[in-house]
């Protein structure tokens, strides 16, 4: 499950870049100046990149089972958090359906992975050492 949470979640993000490149390929930069330029719009094209292709390496993790998988995941979740929980307030219906989706899918990820049962999972092939 957090395997597939994690891909969707990439999958995403690099849709998203790639609506972000076709909406300036096809209109230009618009909006104000301060979040419309080059340079703006060209970072957060590669942020969104860099976080598509690094959630769909978590997920491949999650997917064999890698102990190193947990943390991305989980600081993915939180970073969706401080994004998706302002837009439940919003006064677009969309952005609002957006936030909640968003929120319960982060806090569902989050708490799955946290579980001990997920832990037990992650660390069922460690030896235990001598003073265990």
């Amino acid at each position: 499950m957090l395997a597939g949470i994690s891909a969707v979640e990439g999958v995403f993000f690099l849709f998203y870049a790639i609506l972000v490149t076709a909406g300036v390929l096809r209109f230009g930069l618009t909006g104000p100046e301060a979040v419309s330029n080059p340079a703006g719009v060209t970072l957060e094209v590669i942020i969104f990149l860099f976080f598509g292709i690094g959630l769909m390496v978590t997920a491949w993790g999650w997917w064999q089972t890698k102990r190193w998988a947990r943390s991305p995941f989980v600081l993915a979740q939180l970073l969706a958090l401080v994004v998706a929980v302002p837009l439940i307030s919003a006064t677009g219906n969309i952005e609002k359906i957006v936030g909640v989706v968003v929120t319960v899918v982060a806090v569902v990820g989050g708490v799955i992975s946290l579980l001990p049962s997920t832990t037990a999972l992650l660390y069922r092939d460690a030896t235990p050492t001598e003073s265990e």
